[in-house]
């Protein structure tokens, strides 16, 4: 197997690590909560999916043959609060993955805002850009669900008891 196939198995388990981490924020939540900011300099997490899938729908439409910044987003409205409710939003979601996902099968150079990068660097650069995104979910969802929020790792106090359940998976 070569490193371009390698590398792009481990960048498609990595994204679908960051998807699942707020698909499973989003089970904790109600519809008020997506609408949940912190102070006025926040975004609430409706706006960061808005965001995180517009972003991905400009980035991998089309990505080997046109500039990742395509003139149909408007990226300014994907900052604007919509009132939409929990289950519209996670259909926002996903229409920004599945884009990403079926991108993916793909590889060559490509451009975002007419700079040049190989298919590689733009993976990279998503990779960074949406787990900084997905981290600002997971915040918001421990924010929102306080001391009924469920750990999606392993828990404060419990690391030693998780090495030893992971040991005896072996």
């Amino acid at each position: 197997m070569s490193i371009a196939s390698v590398f792009l198995q481990t960048a498609v388990k990595r994204f679908v690590v960051y998807k699942d981490l707020g698909d499973k924020t989003f089970t904790q939540l109600q519809d008020a909560d997506f609408h949940f900011q912190p102070n006025d300099a926040s975004n609430c997490m409706a706006v960061i999916i808005q965001h995180v899938s517009g972003n991905m729908l400009s980035r991998w439409t089309n990505f080997l043959t046109e500039d990742g910044e395509k003139e149909w987003r408007n990226r300014d409205t994907e900052f604007e609060t919509q009132m939409y409710s929990k289950e519209q939003l996670l259909v926002i979601w996903e229409k920004g993955w599945s884009c990403l996902f079926d991108a993916l099968a793909l590889l060559k150079t490509i451009y975002i805002r007419k700079e040049a990068q190989s298919v590689i660097d733009a993976i990279h650069r998503q990779l960074a850009h949406y787990s900084y995104h997905v981290g600002q979910i997971v915040y918001l969802g421990k924010l929102i669900r306080d001391n009924q929020w469920q750990s999606l790792s392993i828990p404060k106090g419990k690391s030693v008891a998780y090495n030893q359940q992971m040991g005896n998976k072996k």
